[in-house]
């Protein structure tokens, strides 16, 4: 296997024992969308949405120092990754979730609205993919 298949598998046995383990230790889904939203409003669970939160952005931020910084080949067009990530965010709260919750924790529970979510949102991102590349050229 190639180094970048067997990172991308050790990656998402990752994100799934952390799905598993969430929703055994707390009873709620890991939806991080959700759990963002919630630690911005202010709802119950601050302290235990904010402990996930620095675990999400601190892990990979460690793991950044000690190895590296991946190569992601992602643009370096500020205003396109503001954009992106505004979309993102917007799509999250229109579909009630996002891929964590949706796509790790849907699919793996058989929920049908958690697989038809990851089905549109697939489709919307290769289709925004197509467009932003091809037809406008800004990608």
């Amino acid at each position: 296997m190639q180094p970048d298949w067997i990172m991308g598998l050790l990656g998402g046995l990752i994100i799934g024992l952390a799905g598993a383990v969430y929703l055994l230790g707390n009873g709620r889904i890991m939806g991080a969308s959700g759990i963002i939203g919630g630690a911005v409003d202010g709802s119950d669970r601050t302290a235990e949405r904010l402990t996930f939160l620095a675990g999400l952005f601190g892990a990979p931020a460690l793991l950044a120092l000690v190895v590296g910084a991946p190569d992601t080949r992602v643009t370096s067009d500020i205003a396109v990754l503001v954009a992106a990530g505004l979309l993102v965010g917007i799509g999250t709260r229109i579909a009630n979730g996002c891929t964590s919750g949706h796509g790790v924790c849907g699919i793996s529970r058989l929920s049908l609205r958690g697989i038809v979510a990851t089905v549109f949102y697939i489709l919307a991102g290769g289709l925004t993919v197509t467009v932003f590349r091809h037809v406008l050229g800004v990608i």
